[in-house]
Formats: structure tokens, sequence, C-alpha cells
């Protein structure tokens, strides 16, 4: 059985939750966010699982109350240099680590960095470290070097991913710009807040795994406007508002 330490319980932390507790093999032993409106809770009545017996704490040192094995699973941040300080804490405390922490899918090409300090932070307790999700970590990386892999010779390798968001959570809505203005849109674009995260580690990932040197990586992000009035769970999209984005990355 392998013990499970929750970081992390927004939407999608409570969705991994869920999903976790169908796996056998698998127990949560401990749960941690800050809010104070999770604080105090079951852990299973907080991801509609039913109770659990596992209390959700403020910090990590009180969830693990002096245990020093298992697995954190770290659904926080999407920006890896933000995520060193968390992966730091949970490896002192003796637990490995999943994360769905976009940037850190690939992070050595990106971030080399923050990259080597977890690496070196994980070697320093014995502990492992992996970045990993639908997308970026199988959809548009992983999967496309397993298909290539029959292949004598690959020229080139081209990705494209449609997806309806109306059905996403919130908080995922709100990053591709749902509702948003064409000029709210740019402005969250130039203060870097508004984007698909993990292009440029899906493309560092494929060419590595297929054995090129990219000399360049380049991204577009351009607004898709709604042509009529859109309901979605985050906010109404009145014609012409931004309804998603379309977002290129080219190695």
């Amino acid at each position: 059985m392998i013990s499970l330490v929750q970081i992390g319980l927004g939407p999608l932390g409570q969705k991994v939750v869920r999903f976790a507790l169908e796996r056998k093999g698998l127990k949560y032993v401990g749960a941690v966010d800050p809010a104070p409106d999770k604080v105090g809770k079951d852990l299973g009545e907080l991801c509609g699982a039913g109770k659990l017996g596992v209390t959700i704490c403020k910090d990590l040192a009180t969830a693990l109350q002096g245990r020093q094995e298992g697995v954190a699973i770290l659904t926080t941040v999407s920006s890896v240099e933000k995520l060193v300080v968390q992966v730091e804490e949970a490896a002192a405390a003796g637990l490995d680590i999943v994360s769905t922490c976009e940037e850190l899918s690939y992070c050595q090409g990106t971030y080399p960095e923050a990259a080597a300090r977890i690496n070196a932070i994980c070697a320093a307790h014995g502990v492992s470290c992996v970045g990993t999700g639908v997308n970026p970590g199988f959809l548009m990386d992983y999967l496309p070097c397993v298909l290539t892999s029959v292949c004598q010779k690959v020229e080139r390798i081209i990705v494209r991913r449609f997806q309806d968001a109306s059905s996403r959570r919130i908080p995922f809505q709100q990053k591709i710009g749902a509702g948003l203005t064409p000029q709210q849109f740019q402005q969250k674009v130039a203060e870097g807040t508004l984007r698909h995260v993990g292009l440029a580690e899906s493309v560092r990932m494929i060419g590595a795994c297929i054995g090129w040197k990219l000399d360049d990586f380049t991204e577009s992000l351009e607004p898709i406007l709604a042509h009529e009035r859109v309901t979605t769970g985050h906010r109404p999209v009145e014609a012409g508002m931004t309804r998603g984005v379309e977002q290129i990355g080219r190695g």
C-alpha cells in the first residue's frame, strides 16, 4: 500500500484525489492546503468522496505527524521556479514527489537552474521527483515520441490539439481568457498570466527523445473571438469577446 499526501486542493487537486481513491494500492494519510475554508475539513468530504478520516492541515509538518514515508502529490503551481521550495519541503520530509506542475514535465530544457536545484535536493534526501499530467506529460509529447519510435526516419512532428473548454474547471477557463475583451486579453498576455503552460517543455521533450538539437523555440498566442453569445461555467461570453486561445509552439 502506497501512502499519499495531497498538497493543494483546488479543483484539480480534488479531482486527483477522487481518481486516486479509485485505484487499489493507494491510501491517503495526509492533506495540505492553507486556505482557511479548507483547513480542518475531512479530505474525502471536501472532494465529494465520502469521509476518509484524513484532516486537511495548513502545513506539511502538521499533516505528516512525524511520518517519513510515502508520496507527495503536488497540485499547486504551474511555475517550476515557484515549485522548488515545495519540493524541498516534501523531500526533506522523506516523501517522493509527483507534481502536475506543467513546467516540471521537462524543465531541464527550459529552466535548467531550477531543474538542477530540484535534482540536487532530491539526491540529497534520497527521493524522486516527476512532473506529469495529460498535457504536458502525455498527449503532446510522450505519446508522439512513442508513436514515432517504430519509424526509421522522422523529419518533423506536428501535434494539434483542439479542446472544448466549456466543461473544464473555472481556473482553466480563466487561464485561456474566456470572457475577456480583446484588450483585456492582450493585457494579460503581456503580464504573462494568460496562456497554456507547457508548450516549450513539450517541444523540447520531443526534440530530446528524437535526438534533435533544437536551434530555436518560438511561441505565438492569439485570441479566438466569439461570433455569438456563448455560455460557459465561468461567465457568459458575448460576441466579440474572447472565447479561447490559439497558441502555437515551434521548435
